[in-house]
């Protein structure tokens, strides 16, 4: 037994060594794995985190920016009842006289109001049209305005905080027609 013992020793000892090192080599490599893996679901959840505070951020800031969004809305048809009340008043008629004052400062402090809470008109007579903060009502031919430009505007658009919260109804200029030659110019 003694033998045995003495002549697997040495060599069975390096061999054993050999297979622990390689063993423990190989643990220590799916150790490295495990912690790379963790460190990086550690760096993806911080990230995760953040962008959802963000967004959240930005959901409370676009939901203070726009709460008055449907009041504001609602409001708006008073502002167009009072304007075109005052277009359609007298202001020589001295009888109405002290009703318009009064509607003209209910107007401006209409006005005031909206425009303190950022409620901004867009009232694009003569510029060009843009889809985004205007509608087509109609067409109308003009031989002196752009095509393309804003020639009448039947109600203002508005504008809260930049965003579109009506937009103005327009009629939009167009190239006139060329004359067509009548049935005695052809012949």
């Amino acid at each position: 037994m003694a033998d045995e013992q003495n002549s697997q020793t040495p060599e069975h000892e390096a061999a054993q060594g050999d297979v622990q090192h390689e063993d423990l080599a190989a643990r220590v490599a799916t150790l490295e794995e495990q912690l790379a893996a963790a460190q990086d679901q550690s760096l993806r959840s911080v990230a995760e985190l953040q962008n959802v505070r963000r967004r959240a951020e930005q959901d409370v800031e676009k939901a203070h920016k726009f709460a008055l969004e449907k009041f504001a809305g609602d409001l708006l048809p008073v502002l167009d009842s009072l304007e075109r009340g005052l277009e359609l008043s007298n202001a020589t008629d001295e009888t109405l006289k002290p009703m318009r004052e009064g509607m003209e400062l209910t107007l401006k402090m209409l006005q005031d109001t909206l425009k303190r809470y950022q409620v901004e008109a867009v009232d694009p007579h003569g510029a060009p049209f843009n889809p985004e903060h205007h509608q087509a009502m109609a067409m109308e031919e003009s031989a002196t305005a752009e095509p393309g430009s804003v020639l009448k505007v039947f109600q203002k658009g508005y504008l809260l905080n930049g965003r579109l919260l009506r937009p103005a109804m327009v009629v939009v200029s167009k190239a006139p027609a060329a004359q067509q030659p009548s049935i005695d110019e052809k012949a």
